[in-house]
């Protein structure tokens, strides 16, 4: 889709549990647009994105900045760490887990800052919006879960998007890693579809998706325009 990306896609054309499918050219999920190439960031500007959301921490951010505010003024770039202010507070708030339940610890511990994220998606234009971090599998893998139950995407098309990050890095990642543990790497990219299933099941012991939103802050017309972005 962008050349030098990895791991990006639209998040439309999805099934619905109503028999629909998501809208496309409105939400996109990547990997570190710190990677384009000069002919990614010319297929970016051509797509027509609109607004970029960066969920790196900022030292992230520091050690390999966003080509897009200099290379691109005219579209829109915000930042919002996802996973608190750094690592070191992330793994203080339990952020080493099992990956089966990482998605459900982010929902549980990091409410403030998934707020943000989706209140910064819900207030950009309409235009295309693409949000990533550095992978793009696992901070971009629960906004984007959030946003396709959201949508009443079909809980097995949810839990398929974020497990087909794992192929769309591996070879890359093996061959950037030389001198890594082939075997710890597949472990790093691995996307477990239980992780989504056990989010969705979180979600519905907090009432649903719409009460969870509305209970970390997110006011009814902020949801709604959330849903619309892909129904």
């Amino acid at each position: 889709m962008f050349p030098s990306l990895l791991n990006a896609r639209d998040l439309g054309g999805n099934p619905t549990t109503d028999g629909s499918v998501t809208k496309r050219r409105s939400l996109l999920r990547a990997d570190d647009l710190a990677q384009l190439s000069p002919d990614g960031l010319e297929a970016l500007a051509d797509y027509g994105i609109e607004t970029v959301l960066d969920l790196r921490w900022p030292e992230e951010i520091a050690a390999a900045p966003s080509p897009v505010p200099r290379l691109l003024p005219a579209v829109r770039y915000l930042s919002v760490s996802l996973l608190a202010d750094g690592p070191a507070e992330w793994i203080a708030r339990g952020g080493v887990c099992a990956k089966e339940r990482w998605k459900c610890t982010v929902l549980e511990r990091l409410q403030p800052q998934v707020r943000e994220a989706l209140a910064a998606i819900a207030a950009a234009g309409p235009g295309p919006l693409l949000f990533h971090c550095v992978a793009g599998k696992d901070r971009t893998g629960v906004i984007a879960a959030l946003l396709l139950a959201l949508a009443d995407v079909a809980p097995e098309a949810i839990a398929a998007d974020y497990a087909v990050s794992a192929g769309n890095l591996r070879d890359a990642y093996l061959s950037r890693y030389p001198d890594a543990d082939p075997a710890a790497i597949v472990e790093f990219l691995r996307c477990p579809e239980q992780s989504v299933h056990n989010m969705l099941e979180y979600l519905d012991d907090a009432g649903g998706i719409r009460a969870y939103l509305g209970g970390i802050g997110l006011d009814a017309a902020e949801i709604t325009r959330l849903r619309a972005r892909l129904r």
